[in-house]
């Protein structure tokens, strides 16, 4: 991640234990002045320590220029972020950010489906509010593991938009649980779907709905969890620059990103799991072996950009628009 895109600090004026193993954190500029604006499912990058930056979605109105909301899960199987932010970060401390980014824009249309699973709530929280706020029909359904993992529920009850959202709990009755047959099993025309949360959660409302027939263009997912980067069948391969004609090997145990950074070649990264899209990088020759979650099925099939963070090379040699 190039430091000149972490443009701003921020001050951590709130921090809150909002459920088991979630907190949010509340930034604001420290001389008062306003944010840069930001859309319903906007993230940004945050500096969570040196060598250490991670995104969160931004879970307050869009339309709130004098903080930043976000939500952030202990995470024992993440790469330090969420350890990090939970021990490390406190009120008063100063974070370097990026301005908002948004890879999750929310789309019009007459009816909305929200579906969240776990701290995929927050992306589709700041959805929620934006289409109460215009008073566009839609729905949230919140699966979590259970209520005392169920983050902003003391929110959303006192929303406008409460009775607009359904509660699952894992633990909890098998007929208050999440429906994905009842639920899209009718396809509307004039409907969109939008899904965040474990990968397991998306693929599973991505399936139904393709299954029953729901165009793909009106399914919207954004995924927390990253893709896999490394495989025991893994073999070398070259990468070329373009502009140089300089030729990298790429080993079986490193990314190209790791490869390029360590020759002084710079790609703005940001999640190093396939999930953000930072790093997109032209390709001119050669057929990625494409591990990402951001790029479409087309777009993997077009072969001419792939994610250096962690797809790979199916050919012997990758040229790049470098």
């Amino acid at each position: 991640m190039s430091q000149a895109s972490l443009s701003l600090i921020v001050e951590v004026k709130a921090r809150r234990q909002e459920a088991r193993d979630i907190v949010t954190f509340e930034l604001a500029d420290p001389h008062g002045r306003p944010l840069p604006a930001f859309g319903a499912g906007a993230h940004i990058d945050v500096r969570v320590k040196d060598g250490l930056v991670r995104q969160y979605s931004l879970c307050n109105h869009p339309e709130e220029r004098d903080r930043y909301q976000i939500g952030v899960l202990r995470d024992p199987g993440s790469r330090g972020g969420s350890e990090a932010m939970h021990d490390e970060i406190q009120e008063g401390d100063l974070l370097q950010i990026s301005a908002p980014k948004n890879h999750f824009p929310l789309e019009p249309a007459e009816r909305i489906l929200l579906l969240a699973g776990g701290i995929g709530i927050t992306p589709l929280l700041c959805m929620a509010e934006r289409l109460a706020h215009t008073d566009t029909d839609f729905s949230l359904d919140y699966c979590t593991r259970s209520p005392e993992r169920t983050a902003f529920r003391e929110r959303i009850d006192a929303s406008t938009f409460g009775d607009r959202v359904r509660f699952h709990f894992d633990d909890g009755e098998a007929s208050q649980k999440l429906d994905l047959e009842a639920l899209l099993g009718n396809p509307d025309p004039e409907a969109r779907v939008y899904v965040c949360g474990p990968t397991g959660f998306i693929e599973a409302v991505m399936a139904t709905a393709k299954a029953h027939g729901w165009p793909a263009d009106r399914l919207h997912s954004e995924y927390f969890a990253g893709a896999v980067t490394t495989s025991d069948d893994d073999d070398s391969f070259e990468v070329k620059l373009a502009s140089s004609g300089a030729s990298y090997t790429v080993p079986a145990d490193k990314t190209v990103h790791q490869v390029l950074a360590e020759n002084g070649v710079e790609i703005m990264v940001s999640c190093e799991q396939g999930v953000c899209g930072t790093c997109l990088t032209g390709v001119l020759e050669g057929e990625p072996d494409h591990r990402d979650l951001y790029l479409e099925d087309h777009e993997h099939a077009a072969n001419d950009q792939f994610t250096p963070c962690c797809s790979r090379a199916k050919s012997k040699t990758l040229v790049l628009d470098l």
